[in-house]
């Protein structure tokens, strides 16, 4: 969505989520194939400027399990697979803080390489979205390419903005939730480990992709250190998490945007995503990147 806000035109897309399928069919006019992306042949994939992948980060991921040899560490390989075949202009790709570090850095390194192999000059960098008019605490590792014999050898990432938009800001036009677009299963030991809450006037915590881990409404009360590891809610007031719709608009998805599915697979897709206006960021900014690299092509040929 943020690429479409940028000037890109979706033609094709891919999930294996089915609800995530009907959502992005709700704002796009692009063909989305449902189903494993490793049973997707290439030739079947319409040739494109730019490709975009956000590869499972599961694996990657610091606040899970972190395993080197991780089934779903591999399914990037699908992406250069895929690029390899199609061969954009550039391609982007999306992944967790983890990645930088997972292996001793020889994860990211593999990473490089294999597109480096495929013909592209790659550059990664981490950002955080709270940086680019995202109400948000999200900081994730972003992946260019751009095609060899586009000759670009230096590229600078878009620079952080000097203002940052707050939950307030953000959630000043969401309407008080119904019962049914709130989370209310129990709170873990692991929920209760640290402190859930921001105030209104700060950014968010990381919204999560799973239901209960979705951290509180930026109205409850603050919650209390009760010792190491150990928080308890506090008093005078309700605690709740993020409404589905409260964590859609801090990931910056327009308010009018409906997400198929239930309760959980809504969060869940909205903690997945990337946020829009992160994305429209690096959009706008590679937008101009290769439009400028092409019409220098295009001069240099008519000289």
């Amino acid at each position: 969505m943020g690429f479409e806000r940028a000037g890109f035109k979706t033609i094709w897309a891919n999930d294996f989520n089915a609800d995530a399928c009907k959502t992005h069919e709700n704002w796009s006019t692009a063909k989305v194939v449902c189903g494993d992306v490793a049973k997707v042949d290439a030739t079947d994939i319409p040739d494109a400027d730019i490709m975009l992948g956000g590869f499972p980060c599961q694996g990657f991921s610091l606040s899970g399990p972190r395993k080197i040899d991780d089934s779903r560490n591999v399914l990037y390989k699908h992406y250069v697979r895929i690029v390899k075949e199609k061969k954009p202009l550039m391609f982007v790709g999306e992944n967790v803080k983890g990645l930088l570090t997972m292996g001793g850095g020889t994860i990211i390194e593999a990473i490089v390489e294999d597109f480096s192999q495929c013909g592209y000059n790659v550059f990664y960098k981490l950002l955080n979205a709270k940086d680019y008019a995202v109400p948000e605490d999200r900081e994730r590792v972003i992946i260019v390419g751009f095609r060899k014999d586009l000759n670009i050898t230096e590229f600078e990432f878009p620079v952080p903005r000097n203002y940052r938009v707050t939950m307030r800001e953000a959630l000043k036009n969401i309407p008080e939730p119904e019962p049914d677009e709130v989370c209310n299963a129990p709170y873990s030991s692991r929920y209760m480990s640290r402190n859930r809450k921001r105030g209104w006037d700060d950014v968010s915590y990381t919204i999560p992709a799973m239901a209960k881990q979705v951290t509180l409404w930026p109205g409850s009360p603050d919650m209390v250190k009760l010792d190491k590891d150990l928080w308890k809610f506090g008093d005078n007031g309700v605690t709740r998490r993020f409404s589905w719709r409260e964590a859609a608009a801090i990931q910056t998805f327009p308010p009018d945007l409906e997400f198929y599915g239930d309760l959980t697979s809504k969060y869940k897709q909205i903690g997945n995503a990337v946020p829009v206006k992160l994305a429209e960021t690096v959009a706008t900014h590679l937008y101009g990147v290769l439009s400028n690299r092409l019409r220098d092509g295009k001069k240099r040929k008519t000289n």
